[in-house]
């Protein structure tokens, strides 16, 4: 059996497609952006087609580039960006909408009902996550309530829902597979995570007919195979996971305790606390790490909405870097006498705060305020957010970060100046690994372990390598006084009390 495995990692700006060999390491790469639609303020929404194209593209030119030929590939794993729904019709395989992306806001008012009508309590409790537009239920009933004959048609039997790598799977396969992985069930506010399995309760709360939603398999499992005319050959397709849980999975986090922090567009961090759930009492997400042999791990979750999109906000909208790498070295540039906060809610605020009106501020300016200044509060900002996940995941479950070491990957974690900022204001050890790309690793583990083609959990664990450590450089007063500074920042933007 060929030892390659192909990783398709769509993600929320870009589809990529990585290969690699026996030793799971990385040996071609692809990548595509896509097109961002902003139809209203706060909606955000994908062409599902173009995300489409893009995959096959990209899955195409990674292979050629690796120099094989498609049956040298001995298994696909999909990692996807969670939460973003797209509905399609089982027949022509159309999509009825554009994709509804994790970050749109529109379905606020959807959510404010289900609030007032006391029923967060209860969400919670089944499916681990709390009320809010993040998550993909109440997109699904948005656009039942909201493209003609929808929902006509889905009581008809005739539509088919899926996140990401769902709708992926089910063109990959030629219309044949409508399944999802268990980490992907359990962002759709339909998914009752202790009996592993759809909640009937949730659908009928949310409206979400029942015949919509796809089987859910483990993430190492026989999810079929491609379509030979699409990539050249029948793969199959063994590995599937969320981006956040792919990561978790990438860098080897596979011990009670362990915590990874992902910084792409958002910030997503993510605890494994062991076979059992354990319920936040500050309002993190109780979600599936990963499901192997039947066998749940479960994990806390805290989810920051902006991170890397904050420098994209200095490049785009204030035009005050060229480029993101430019950034750090921007703010090594800044006045250490100012203290400038940014706090990036420019579509809510996520953990551990969840207010989705709140919108974005900056703090302490002065004349003396300039772009070195903008590009360290925006920088600092990801590290003040991951220290309020951090302190609330301790605060929930007392083996939070045994080890006292993050392990982190993600464009941004290329910037030494960030990352060190990250270790003194958390007061731990930060690692890099040597491989950044542990979203598609984790995925193309998952589909390469199915199939023998890669070690088991000692044996992959053995393979991470370190790049470099971060270990905290700033007297704890003084990290407290700056955290103390952005938690009064963050409160004078929050609408919610």
């Amino acid at each position: 059996m060929p030892g390659n495995v192909l990783a398709i990692d769509q993600g929320t700006t870009s589809s990529r497609a990585i290969v690699f060999d026996s030793n799971h390491a990385p040996i071609a790469t692809a990548q595509l952006e896509f097109t961002q639609h902003f139809p209203r303020s706060g909606w955000v929404e994908h062409d599902p087609e173009e995300i489409w194209d893009t995959v096959v593209e990209t899955s195409r030119k990674a292979i050629a580039k690796a120099r094989l030929e498609p049956g040298d590939i001995a298994a696909i794993g999909i990692t996807n960006q969670r939460e973003t729904t797209i509905i399609w019709d089982r027949e022509t395989g159309e999509p009825i909408h554009n994709a509804i992306v994790w970050q749109d806001r529109r379905t606020t008012d959807v959510c404010t009902v289900l609030k007032n009508g006391a029923h967060e309590e209860r969400i919670t409790a089944i499916t681990g996550l709390l009320i809010d537009p993040y998550f993909s239920g109440t997109k699904i009933k948005w656009l039942l309530d909201n493209v003609d004959g929808a929902r006509a048609a889905a009581e008809a039997g005739r539509l088919a829902f899926g996140t990401v790598d769902c709708f992926l799977l089910w063109r990959l396969t030629g219309g044949k597979v409508h399944a999802t992985d268990i980490t992907n069930a359990s962002r759709t506010l339909l998914y009752d995570i202790h009996k592993r399995e759809w909640s009937e309760e949730m659908c009928d709360l949310l409206d979400v007919p029942q015949s919509l939603l796809p089987q859910v398999l483990d993430n190492a499992a026989d999810f079929g195979e491609t379509d030979p005319a699409i990539l050249g050959a029948a793969i199959p397709i063994t590995g599937m996971a969320g981006d956040q849980q792919a990561a978790t999975v990438g860098q080897a986090c596979f011990q009670p305790g362990m915590i990874k922090s992902t910084y792409g567009t958002g910030c997503f961090a993510v605890l494994n606390t062991g076979s059992r759930p354990v319920a936040s009492k500050n309002r993190l997400l109780t979600t599936i790490a990963y499901q192997l042999d039947g066998q749940p791990t479960y994990a806390l979750e805290g989810s920051i909405f902006i991170a890397g999109a904050a420098v994209q906000w200095l490049r785009d909208g204030l035009k005050v870097i060229e480029n993101a790498a430019h950034s750090g070295t921007l703010a090594e540039q800044a006045d250490d006498q100012q203290n400038v906060y940014l706090v990036p809610a420019f579509v809510g605020l996520g953990a551990p705060y969840w207010d989705s009106e709140a919108r974005g501020a900056l703090f302490g300016l002065t004349r003396g305020t300039g772009p070195a200044e903008l590009a360290r509060a925006a920088l600092e900002s990801v590290g003040y957010q991951t220290r309020d996940m951090i302190e609330a995941m301790k605060n929930d479950w007392a083996e939070a970060g045994s080890g006292n070491v993050m392990r982190v990957d993600g464009g941004m974690t290329a910037s030494d100046w960030t990352m060190q900022f990250l270790a003194d204001i958390l007061g731990a050890s930060v690692d890099r690994p040597r491989v950044l790309e542990t979203t598609a690793l984790g995925a193309a583990y998952l589909a390469g372990k199915h199939r023998d083609v890669y070690p088991d959990l000692d044996g992959f664990t053995q393979s991470w390598v370190l790049d470099k450590r971060f270990t905290p450089e700033l007297d704890p007063a003084t990290q407290d006084q700056r955290y103390a500074g952005w938690r009064d920042a963050v409160q004078r933007t929050l609408t919610e009390g």
